[in-house]
């Protein structure tokens, strides 16, 4: 996202974005990203729609997008960030998401050298109401 469009929270507009692929950040794992590839949740552009895309799933989504899940849990990723750093702000961007969007989302960080085990997670931000479009 643009870190200069003026309604964006003031930490977007002081600090780097760490999730960005620039930067070195990736999306190394997802519990599903059957109607979207998990690489597209941290794209630095602005997000499109395309009217006749298609893929190998069927219609071509710009972000992040699961199957609808019908039983127990939740869907996550991880993220690993192009630098380690403290965190101080983080931006959920569903304005591409008007119709199929989370009902919430929480976040976990880790700092280790390699991929993350159960014990290596510590609460980053507790569960928050998303709505689609903003």
């Amino acid at each position: 996202m643009n870190n200069l469009d003026p309604q964006a929270p003031d930490f977007t507009k002081i600090y780097a974005n760490l999730a960005s692929p620039r930067l070195g950040a990736e999306v190394i794992s997802a519990t599903d990203d059957f109607f979207a590839d998990k690489s597209r949740l941290i794209s630095d552009s602005e997000p499109v729609f395309e009217v006749d895309k298609y893929d190998e799933h069927g219609k071509w989504m710009d972000g992040w997008e699961s199957r609808r899940r019908r039983g127990q849990g939740h869907d996550h990723c991880v993220i690993r960030l192009g630098a380690a750093a403290d965190i101080k702000g983080v931006k959920i961007d569903t304005s591409h998401f008007t119709g199929n969007f989370p009902p919430g989302a929480s976040l976990e960080a880790a700092y280790c050298d390699d991929v993350p085990q159960d014990d290596d997670w510590g609460a980053l931000m507790g569960a928050v109401k998303l709505d689609g479009d903003s």
